[in-house]
């Protein structure tokens, strides 16, 4: 009898982690460089939201992006560089892209953020590879 109550805890305690697991694993929706370029030069109605710091959005940008320099989104003050931002796609309903540096944790942690302020997931995009993967030279900016 031991052995089974052993074996029943354990099987409890592997399915709470596997769930806390799955719950806390958000799924970010991506744009590949190509697919926004295209958007662009189609001029598609696309909302970019531009994270990178601002000596890097100086030395490229997409055109048309909206420069928060929230890079890297952990602090309250970070996040509240991004309130202008979203008070301004809050005026449309045109999908959101986001971009970063290189399109990981500052992408999500924008992308998590934007949720919760009542920006719909459907809506968001991450860049993949960031502003470090886009190539499009006649679609870049600097200051």
């Amino acid at each position: 009898m031991p052995f089974q109550r052993y074996c029943f805890i354990l099987l409890a305690v592997i399915l709470l982690i596997a769930g806390t697991a799955s719950a806390n694993d958000n799924t970010y929706n991506y744009i590949k460089a190509k697919d926004l370029e295209t958007r662009l030069k189609a001029k598609t109605p696309t909302n970019i939201v531009d994270i990178q710091v601002e000596d890097e959005f100086g030395q490229q940008h997409i055109p048309g992006a909206i420069p928060t320099h929230a890079y890297p989104v952990k602090s309250d003050t970070d996040r509240a560089k991004l309130d202008a931002a979203i008070a301004q796609i809050n005026t449309n309903t045109d999908p959101v892209v986001i971009v970063c540096p290189r399109g990981a944790g500052g992408a999500k942690r924008t992308y998590d953020y934007l949720q919760e302020q009542s920006v719909p997931a459907e809506r968001l995009l991450i860049l993949e590879n960031g502003q470090g993967g886009w190539s499009s030279s006649e679609l870049t900016e600097s200051q």
